[in-house]
Formats: structure tokens, C-alpha cells, sequence
């Protein structure tokens, strides 16, 4: 029976070696429902390895990961997505050429039938595009027929959270550095972005270098040195300080 007190996800004791190098040691992370947890740390310290255990990228040599108190295996994209856990990477992994819709809906197209022969149903497709993006997303695009090319870094971030959100019953999304490359003003409306979503009940990871960002959506900041967890702060009680005392700080994890 599952614990109707545990946490949405859990990951305990995850260890991921590549070669000689161990880039995950024994690290743990919870996450609860309508919360917002970020991951920081400098290049190398795991933060990448970690998520990408949990969206199926790499397999764990050793711990467990757990939805909603049961435990489950994520072996690929496919088995992450089936538990509602998504991630939209920094790159976007948008096709430029394409419309938002034409994103959206990249490799999961609408079709109809016109006598006999299937057709792209891209007048379906537009309007559910739009539809998620503004009910789920809360961004309209008055440029929807637009190339994404065209769009702003912040409108691109909004088609890429569409694509995840339509495509699953999402319960988990993994954000890489969302405010990278941004202007002030695209990482405002990137941040409010965030906060919407998690405003809805979602449960959000945010992986950033930039503290202000942190401070300005998350509940709870996860520091990781060295593959391994140096220490977990609530953004409430904690300050920029600290959290950057256990970033470069040997003793972070003793402190934690």
C-alpha cells in the first residue's frame, strides 16, 4: 500500500559511476507536490548526472527512486514520461523552422482523414497548442504561425514547457538552466513562467547557476559538491550566503 505521507518523489542513495570517476555518490532528493526545488552547484558536481538518472537518460549503478511511495524503474525517456516526469533541457530541443504548434506536437502529430487519405489536422493542432499554452503555460502568442526562430528566448522556453506538458500526465518537470542566455526582461516573465506552474500544483526541479534566480522561485535549495549533496537549504530561512558557503566550502557536508 502506498505511504499516503510520502513525498511525490524520491531518490535514495544514487550512485552513478562513469569509468573511474564517480559523478553521483550516495545522493538523496526529495520533492513534494507544488514545490519547487533547486539544484545548484558549480560544473561538475553532479547536478546533470543526477537529472538525467531521473529522466531515464542514464541508469543508477546502485540506489532507488520512488513515485509517490512505490518504487519504480526508469530505464529510458519513455518509462520517466509514463510517470509523468519530464525535462526541458537548456538547448530547447525545438526545431526552428517549425511553428509553436509544429513543436508542440513534434512526433505526436493530429491527423484527419479527407477521402480517404490522411491529412496533417493542422487547424487541430493550432488550437491546442494554443489552448495548453495558455491555460497550462499562461503565455499567449499572437505569432503562433511564426517560425520558433523568430520567437523570444522567453516565448521559446514557454513552447518547449507546452510540448512537456500536453504529452503527459505531468507530476514532475525538470528544468536545466531556464534564465541561460535570457535578457532581463525574458527572465522575468521566465520566472513568473515557473511560479504559474507551480501555482497549478506542479512539482518542479530547477537546476541554475544564478542564486538571485533561486531566491526568487524556489522553496527548497539542494547544493551538490563532488557528486555528493553538501547540504539542503529552505530559500525562507536560508540566506545567498549560505547557500554559497556550502557550494565552496569542503566542510559543507559536515554543516548540512
Amino acid at each position: 500500500m502506498t505511504d499516503m505521507h510520502s513525498s511525490l518523489l524520491e531518490m535514495s542513495g544514487i550512485v552513478k559511476h562513469f569509468g573511474g570517476l564517480t559523478a553521483v555518490a550516495g545522493v538523496d532528493l526529495e520533492l513534494e507536490r507544488g514545490e519547487v526545488l533547486a539544484i545548484v552547484g558549480d560544473n561538475g558536481a553532479g547536478k546533470s548526472t543526477l537529472i538525467k538518472i531521473l529522466t531515464g537518460v542514464f541508469a543508477p549503478d546502485e540506489g532507488e527512486i520512488r513515485m509517490e511511495g512505490v518504487p519504480v524503474r526508469i530505464g529510458n525517456r519513455r518509462d520517466a514520461r509514463a510517470l509523468g516526469i519530464e525535462a526541458v533541457y537548456q538547448s530547447l530541443a525545438l526545431v526552428d523552422a517549425l511553428d509553436a504548434a509544429g513543436n508542440v506536437f513534434l512526433g505526436h502529430e493530429l491527423w484527419r482523414s479527407f477521402m480517404g487519405i490522411s491529412l496533417l489536422d493542422n487547424a487541430r493542432m493550432a488550437a491546442e497548442a494554443t489552448r495548453v499554452l495558455k491555460e497550462n503555460v499562461g503565455i499567449e502568442l499572437d505569432n503562433l504561425s511564426e517560425p520558433t526562430i523568430h520567437l523570444s528566448g522567453g516565448q521559446r522556453q514557454a513552447v518547449a514547457i507546452a510540448r512537456a506538458i500536453y504529452h503527459a500526465d505531468l507530476k514532475v518537470l525538470v528544468m536545466d538552466e531556464p534564465t541561460a542566455s535570457l535578457g532581463p526582461e525574458e527572465t522575468r516573465n521566465t520566472l513568473a513562467l515557473i511560479r504559474g506552474l507551480k501555482e497549478q500544483g506542479m512539482a518542479l526541479i530547477v537546476i541554475s547557476h544564478n542564486l538571485d534566480h533561486v531566491f526568487a522561485i524556489a522553496d527548497r535549495v539542494m547544493v551538490m559538491r563532488n557528486g555528493r549533496c553538501s547540504g539542503i537549504r529552505s530559500t525562507a530561512e536560508a540566506t545567498k550566503r549560505d547557500v554559497l558557503g556550502l557550494i565552496v566550502s569542503e566542510e559543507g557536508a559536515a554543516a548540512a
